[in-house]
């Protein structure tokens, strides 16, 4: 008699193969510049430090769990991706990655657009004072009421997602009187090398107008029959997570197909195309991301081959990085609480945080680097699983790693490159307080964030 499979998939807890985990670095106490931000180092007495404070004296200060953000290597690399795509291309950085009103008034100061997918980050936004028409907003099913807001307060583009929103913002704008300029987002049937819940460009998903099926052209031809819709060019994103440029490469091939097909049945050649984001960053030493200058010259290049070979003159170009940016700035906190040794498998390290603060393992098996930051120690390494305190043995944060075998309760371990989503996705499971957020540079600690409360958590429910 067959046996069907438990919904939740084969037993992950099983201990690894041998050979399937990387071997343990040659020194445990070393912080990989690739995967740490760039001002972390070691101070004399082995305790890490980022931006001049070390961590223990944050989490004396702050508690943990803590998402520590360096705030200059934010604004360096906002600053590098900006002046890779120079003055004749746009940079919006992606809110979704990570958002609040200091990280919005960063981005304002450094030269940057941002892109919005939702009344809450457009709110944030426009409540840092990042102007409007700096403003690209998304969504697969944007509401009526962030249409009416997003027309009214000047956004300047709308990327718009189906046939329906594109009545429907015809008719906000319409209303107001405005002339709301959009792009089309379409799927350009691109197989990106990511996971399969953040690959966005192949057929069967929710996201854009499929160009293969021709939605995409009758998109354009509905734009263009709205005198209340300015069609400004083609958006199109193929995942998150992307290291190879060739799907790219493929993308702007299609895109500039569709460009050309616009110019020749209705006389028009669009001025702009968004590629958007989702290029890599390292989360182990293994990962090897590109610099934003190398992405730039091969962005460029590809749409001015394609756009030389179709006869068109090259659109405007626009890029939306977002964890490319936030992601490698930022590292979690956490304090250890249990050490349990599994005799024969490994030993699981429990932190006082967890999959609230950090989805992404049980979301998408992601892989993240752990370091011992309070102390040096010269101990043997030993495979270990951190986990969080949640009812959940999914509650995973770092799936295999090592660290050194004499770790204690009272520890203090860190994530890095969590700059990205960690914060953004966190929940309340279990009623967890979700962290708050330091903003670290040149010896000083701030909270740009604040850490929830129980207060926070009663008001909300009014019985």
């Amino acid at each position: 008699m067959s046996r069907s499979a438990h919904p939740a998939g084969p037993r992950h807890g099983d201990v690894l193969p041998e050979g399937h985990y990387q071997a343990p670095p040659a020194d445990l106490n070393a912080l990989d510049p690739k995967v740490w931000s760039r001002t972390v180092a070691r101070d004399a007495e082995g305790v890490a430090t980022v931006g001049g404070i070390d961590v223990k004296r944050l989490a004396a200060e702050f508690g943990t769990p803590a998402y520590v953000l360096d705030e200059e290597d934010f604004r360096s690399r906002a600053r590098a991706w900006r002046d890779a795509f120079g003055t004749d291309a746009d940079v919006y950085y992606a809110g979704k990655a990570f958002l609040s009103k200091a990280v919005v008034r960063w981005l304002h100061e450094e030269g940057l657009n941002l892109d919005v997918c939702s009344a809450g980050e457009l709110a944030v936004a426009l409540a840092a004072g990042m102007p409007a028409e700096r403003i690209a907003l998304h969504g697969n099913n944007k509401s009526v009421d962030e249409l009416e807001h997003a027309v009214k307060t000047g956004v300047g583009h709308i990327v718009v997602d189906s046939y329906a929103e594109i009545e429907r913002l015809a008719a906000i704008a319409a209303r107001q009187g405005v002339r709301q300029q959009v792009l089309i987002r379409i799927t350009v049937g691109v197989e990106a090398h990511t996971h399969e819940f953040i690959a966005t460009a192949h057929e069967d998903q929710k996201f854009g107008l499929s160009l293969t099926g021709g939605a995409a052209a009758e998109a354009v031809r509905r734009v263009l029959g709205h005198d209340s819709l300015e069609l400004r060019g083609i958006h199109s994103h193929i995942g998150s997570q992307i290291f190879d440029m060739a799907g790219f490469e493929v993308a702007a091939r299609r895109v500039v197909g569709l460009l050309a097909g616009i110019r020749d049945e209705h006389g028009v050649e669009l001025p702009e195309i968004d590629l958007g984001g989702g290029l890599g960053i390292a989360y182990t030493s293994e990962d090897d991301p590109r610099e934003p200058a190398e992405i730039a010259a091969a962005l460029a290049e590809i749409v001015r081959r394609e756009c030389a070979a179709a006869d068109l003159n090259a659109p405007r170009l626009s890029v939306e990085p977002g964890r490319a940016i936030v992601g490698p700035t930022a590292f979690t906190l956490y304090e250890v609480g249990t050490v349990k040794p599994l005799e024969g498998l490994r030993t699981y390290v429990s932190v006082d945080g967890g999959m609230s603060d950090n989805i992404r393992t049980a979301l998408y098996d992601a892989e993240y680097s752990v370091a011992l930051v309070s102390r040096t120690s010269d101990a043997e390494p030993m495979l270990v699983r951190v986990v969080g305190k949640h009812c959940e043995s999914g509650d995973i944060v770092v799936r295999d790693a090592f660290l050194p075998s004499d770790l204690a309760p009272g520890d203090l371990v860190a994530v890095p490159a969590t700059g990205a989503y960690c914060r953004s996705m966190a929940s309340n499971y279990n009623h967890a307080l979700r962290p708050p957020v330091l903003a670290v540079k040149d010896g000083a600690a701030r909270v740009i964030v604040r850490r929830e409360t129980e207060e926070d958590l009663l008001r909300l429910d009014i019985g």
